[in-house]
């Protein structure tokens, strides 16, 4: 396994998608395209540097695997440092690009009936998945209820409704307005759970029947959609949403243990292996986390939320011992075999490996 990196890419394209959306398209170089190789449904962080401040945010990729150039969806927030920087970018701006990431995936091949449960931004990745589906799998269906405030807001209308055309009998497609009535009552209000339920009664959604439910957009929806799906007969293997930041927002930071405390007190050696390469540094200070002294030893470790939710700082321990503040994104199974998140680990002894190339 390589561990994901950045590289510098140039930008294609710029769409304006709607007032406050852009699609940005990046060339892939040919040596990298296999790094850069995805499953529809992943995504890419994105790293600038602005006042000496290493920025890093997570963009879904919208476009497909056969597309040319790798394309991902920006919202502009009000306030927001990224996004203003996005509205500021043209073509043949280069910026640092992390290779794919993410666990939210629709691999291709064989059948399938997909649901997908969008709002705003959370479009961005039911693109690609939406796409690839129906190009890459001739009998599948695919069912989208995409939610906005006005149809001024609504991203890639008319790629949207160019699917809708070519696709007649495979992809239906529902807009629900929150802030414009439309003629249908149905398509007017919140996708919360009175709308799903009366998607459900309607026939026009399936929780029970669907192959694979995807959940995309402001995370009180996603976790609200995600529970309806379950109360209407889904089965939970079969709902997918994506968090990048924790439920209920950021919990307080929790204090080092007593051994994490005594390690960092003592001073720890923690050993990395990346890209087959082997470096060493001191954590000495309380409280701090393997990715924060790996920074200040100036070693460039991956990494993207700082959270715990995107496992992109995903290591195994090879020796030594630890403890982690928060997971939101290794399975069991990973936790069992060893793993553990850069950004969250405390060395509890003297010395600490970790492989960033484990598989």
């Amino acid at each position: 396994m390589v561990a994901p990196r950045f590289h510098p890419l140039t930008i294609a394209a710029v769409r304006e998608e709607t007032a406050d959306a852009r699609c940005i398209t990046f060339t892939v170089p040919p040596d990298l395209r296999d790094a850069y190789a995805f499953v529809p449904g992943q995504y890419v962080t994105i790293r600038i540097d602005r006042a000496c401040e290493d920025l890093r945010r997570s963009y879904s990729i919208c476009s497909t695997p056969e597309d040319d150039g790798l394309s991902v969806g920006v919202r502009c927030i009000a306030g927001g440092s990224f996004s203003a920087f996005a509205r500021t970018l043209d073509v043949g701006d280069v910026l640092d690009v992390m290779t794919p990431q993410g666990r939210f995936l629709a691999p291709i091949g064989g059948v399938h009936d997909y649901l997908l449960l969008a709002a705003g931004s959370g479009i961005t990745p039911m693109m690609s998945i939406a796409r690839s589906v129906l190009a890459g799998e001739s009998k599948s269906r695919v069912t989208l209820l995409y939610a906005n405030r006005t149809s001024d807001s609504i991203m890639f209308r008319d790629k949207l409704d160019a699917l809708k055309d070519r696709y007649l009998t495979r992809f239906s497609l529902s807009h629900i307005l929150d802030e414009e009535q439309q003629e249908v009552e149905l398509l007017n209000g919140r996708l919360d759970r009175q709308k799903l339920s009366a998607f459900t009664r309607a026939g026009i959604i399936h929780p029970d029947r669907h192959d694979g439910i995807y959940i995309c957009g402001p995370q009180p929806m996603m976790e609200e959609a995600s529970s309806v799906m379950r109360d209407l007969g889904a089965a939970p293997d079969k709902i997918h949403f994506e968090l990048f930041t924790p439920p209920g927002g950021p919990p307080p930071v929790a204090s080092a243990s007593p051994a994490a405390s005594e390690a960092a007190a003592e001073g720890v050696v923690v050993e990395v292996i990346l890209d087959g390469t082997r470096r060493r540094f001191p954590l000495d200070q309380t409280g701090e986390t393997v990715l924060a002294a790996a920074r200040r030893a100036g070693l460039e470790l991956p990494y993207s939320c700082t959270a715990g939710m995107c496992c992109t700082c995903r290591c195994k321990i090879v020796d030594g011992t630890s403890e982690m503040i928060q997971n939101y994104s290794l399975e069991p199974w990973e936790l069992k075999a060893g793993y553990t998140l850069a950004c969250q680990t405390r060395p509890t002894s003297k010395t600490l490996v970790l492989d960033f190339d484990a598989s």
